[in-house]
């Protein structure tokens, strides 16, 4: 059996109980070293057969799991964040089925949620935005023409750029060529929840010479719209003029 566990976003306590038991019972372990904080190895038996994916290639990695599967051996992918984004795990099950190598999925605290907690903030205020958007720019790794960061921008929503601390010339200029201003708050999230997390607040028009000043250029995420400002309307939910199906108006 296959375990793909999300790590949360770097803090050992942040990931799941469900991820936590399945890190002490397994037999190997594949880690996505690039990422994921080796502190949580440490929640691993002595004799747990450690690999480290950076160094690996797909035909690597489904090497050694179809060994421990055929060895009668319960193997763990742990995948930094949430698997599901930017985790590349699809073509590790779609091989996983052609080898009839039965797998399951635990979730994990995505990297983005541990940005928000850094900022403490809601991307999804009312009266500002109520729409997350959640990509990437174009590097060695394409995007859809359709999911360029400008066609993107252009909705104004509050945006999670991911995999683009190293190219924030380029996606500042995207950025304020949709419907954010040079005056639209921004903030970098490097390694949200780890010890050395660091936040930097900034003008969108700023953030390029803000990741130089600040020496951040990966592993950071981007935050980008007016959910980092300070205006917003008061949520409905706890209005006393607004009844709902658990509480009636009360003025």
């Amino acid at each position: 059996m296959v375990h793909f566990v999300g790590a949360g976003p770097g803090a050992p306590d942040l990931i799941t109980r469900r991820g936590a038991e399945m890190l002490r019972t397994a037999d190997v372990v594949i880690y996505a070293g690039s990422l994921v904080n080796p502190a949580l190895l440490g929640l691993c038996r002595q004799d747990c057969s450690v690999y480290n994916s950076a160094q690996m290639t797909l035909e690597q990695v489904l090497d050694v799991m179809q060994a421990a599967h055929a060895a009668g051996k319960t193997i763990v992918r742990l995948h930094t964040g949430d698997p599901c984004l930017y985790g590349a795990i699809r073509e590790q099950m779609d091989a996983l089925d052609r080898l009839d190598i039965p797998y399951d999925d635990t979730p994990g605290v995505s990297s983005f949620c541990g940005a928000a907690a850094a900022v403490c903030g809601e991307y999804t205020l009312p009266g500002v935005s109520q729409t997350v958007i959640i990509t990437r720019m174009a590097g060695r790794t394409p995007v859809p023409e359709r999911e360029n960061i400008t066609a993107l921008a252009a909705h104004g929503a509050t945006m999670v750029i991911f995999l683009s601390a190293g190219m924030l010339d380029g996606l500042q200029a995207a950025l304020l060529q949709g419907a954010y201003t040079a005056q639209t708050p921004a903030a970098l999230v490097y390694k949200a929840s780890w010890p050395e997390e660091k936040v930097v607040r900034c003008p969108l028009g700023q953030l390029a010479q803000a990741g130089r000043a600040h020496g951040i250029s990966k592993t950071a995420l981007v935050l980008v719209g007016d959910f980092l400002a300070d205006e917003y309307q008061r949520s409905k939910l706890y209005d006393p003029t607004f009844s709902t199906e658990f509480r009636e108006a009360t003025v």
